[in-house]
Order: C-alpha cells, then sequence, then structure tokens
C-alpha cells in the first residue's frame, strides 16, 4: 500500500511539474534538460504520424528535401501548451520564410490535437484535467500538430517522462535527416521567436 502511495505522489508531482513547465512569464526560465536517448548528430527516428491538417507525415519523406523542426509539448488545451501554439501561430508569415517543416507534436489523440490546432479561444485545463476558467485567444494554427497515442515516437525520441506525457523540447533536423539542435528549455512565449534565432544560428536558408 505505501509503494502504491508513493507511486501516486510521485506521478502527481510530476504532472504539476510539467504542466507548470515553461510559465510564459515571471520566474527564470527552465533549466535546459540533457537528452539522453537522441543528441546532436544523430539520425532523427523516423516517425508516420497523423497531423491535424488531415494528412500523414511521414519524417523520412522529407529527406534530402527540407529541413524539419519538430515542437513536443505536453499536453493540448494546458496554459504553456496554449501560449506556445498563440506564439507560432501569430508568426507563422516569419517562420514560413525559411526552408522548413515544422510541428508541434504529443501523445495526445487526434481528435484533441484537431479541436486544439483549430480553437481560437481556449479555457485552460488544470492538473486534473478540469477547466480553471482562464482563457487565451489565440489564432488557428497554421501548421500541422502531429497525435502519438500509443507513445512510440515520444520513447524513440526520449521525451516521455514519468507523467506519461511529452517534455517541451524541440529537434531540429536538417535535409539529411539528422539532429542538428535540440532546445530542452522550451519558453512558451517567445517560442516562435526564439524558433527563428536557432534557425538563424544554424544557417537555414531563405526561400527565394
Amino acid at each position: 500500500m505505501r509503494a502504491l502511495m508513493m507511486t501516486g505522489l510521485v506521478a502527481a508531482l510530476a504532472v504539476g511539474t510539467v504542466m507548470a513547465q515553461g510559465a510564459p512569464q515571471g520566474g527564470p526560465a527552465p533549466a535546459p534538460a540533457v537528452p539522453t536517448v537522441v543528441k546532436v548528430g544523430d539520425m532523427a527516428p523516423d516517425f508516420t504520424l497523423q497531423g491535424t491538417d488531415g494528412k500523414t507525415h511521414k519524417l523520412s519523406e522529407y529527406r534530402g528535401k527540407t529541413n524539419v523542426v519538430v515542437a513536443w509539448f505536453p499536453k493540448a488545451f494546458t496554459q504553456g501548451c496554449t501560449i506556445e501554439c498563440k506564439s507560432l501561430a501569430e508568426n507563422g508569415d516569419r517562420i514560413k520564410k525559411y526552408d522548413v517543416v515544422y510541428f508541434m507534436a504529443s501523445v495526445d489523440n487526434i481528435e484533441d490535437n484537431t479541436a486544439f490546432a483549430k480553437a481560437t479561444s481556449v479555457t485552460l485545463q488544470g492538473r486534473n484535467g478540469q477547466p480553471t476558467g482562464t482563457v487565451v485567444e489565440k489564432k488557428e494554427a497554421d501548421f500541422p500538430m502531429l497525435a502519438d497515442p500509443t507513445k512510440e515516437t515520444a520513447t524513440k525520441y526520449g521525451v516521455l517522462n514519468q507523467a506519461g506525457v511529452a517534455n517541451r523540447w524541440t529537434f531540429y533536423i536538417n535535409k539529411q535527416g539528422r539532429v542538428t539542435a535540440i532546445d530542452t528549455a522550451v519558453r512558451p512565449a517567445t517560442s516562435a521567436e526564439d524558433m527563428i534565432a536557432k534557425l538563424d544560428e544554424l544557417k537555414v536558408t531563405k526561400k527565394s
């Protein structure tokens, strides 16, 4: 019984940490974690995942054609994830100037991610999944969100945490399919600006 109670406590604390991760304002940025499964220089694990655009996206199909960014997030309709989506959606015209396709991805099912992507007014959910009463206005996502409900791809990328959801980590993948950068301290409120800065740092070309 004691072991079960301790397991439950650890899980609850993990969920709380995840949902608080990357608060949009106040306090220092989260300390960068060190990836141990997929590292910079590795070939990015291939995946085939459903997107909120109605298409199935296979990573290897982009190889030799364009750079790819996969921004993992913990859970649809929660605070940090909504703020991150809002930032990316409001700056899509700037990101799309680069030779890159980009996705947000989570272990939510495709129905939840589609509703999240299309929502323009989000009532945030608390740790227990119940509405908090806080509403965030955002644009409809102009990029696909990928659904990994089996958690297979999240496991391959090493982003699955104790709470059973993905860490808020962003992977940058070049045209050869190799990981060129991993951001493990994503700031939701400035995620678009930070993504653009990273694309510049990695010398990703702009479309002509």
